[in-house]
């Protein structure tokens, strides 16, 4: 374990947070090239299916840089990307991602797809899981055990 992805994982839960705060689901996304955080992102309620943490860091980071391909970059993201997700940090080229939680559901860094390192696909990306998985766990678990609670 680096304590670099330790740091920036820091800065994932704090998008997350925010998110939580907004009523949102809190997963919480970070791009960073060089050692500096390029773009943010959290899930955002919308009528926009797309709008999670990962895509909106990536759109962020395409609209600052003026260009798709984000190679050097390394994305941390408190929950496993989804196939979606996965297949942004592909198409965009992203280097790395580092992810906390793993997704039951959906997770396509390795618990149910292996979209981020699928040798078939036009671009492989490498993948460190597990970073602070126990706090991005908790807040996950957190925020649905009171949504439930309040659906009651």
């Amino acid at each position: 374990m680096t304590l670099d992805d330790d740091y920036f994982m820091h800065f994932a839960l704090n998008e997350a947070m925010n998110a939580l705060s907004r009523g949102d689901v809190p997963v919480g996304a970070v791009l960073v090239r060089g050692g500096e955080i390029l773009a943010s992102g959290s899930d955002a309620k919308s009528d926009d299916p797309t709008a999670h943490a990962e895509l909106n860091a990536i759109r962020t980071a395409c609209r600052k840089s003026g260009h798709w391909n984000l190679s050097g970059c390394t994305l941390y993201v408190t929950l496993e990307p989804c196939p979606m997700c996965a297949g942004a940090c592909v198409n965009s080229r992203v280097s790395r991602v580092v992810f906390g939680a793993r997704n039951s559901k959906s997770g396509a860094g390795g618990t149910l797809y292996n979209i981020l390192h699928d040798s078939r696909l036009n671009h492989v990306c490498e993948v460190r899981a597990g970073v602070m998985a126990q706090e991005c766990l908790n807040i996950l678990q957190g925020y649905f055990l009171r949504r439930r609670a309040a659906e009651r």
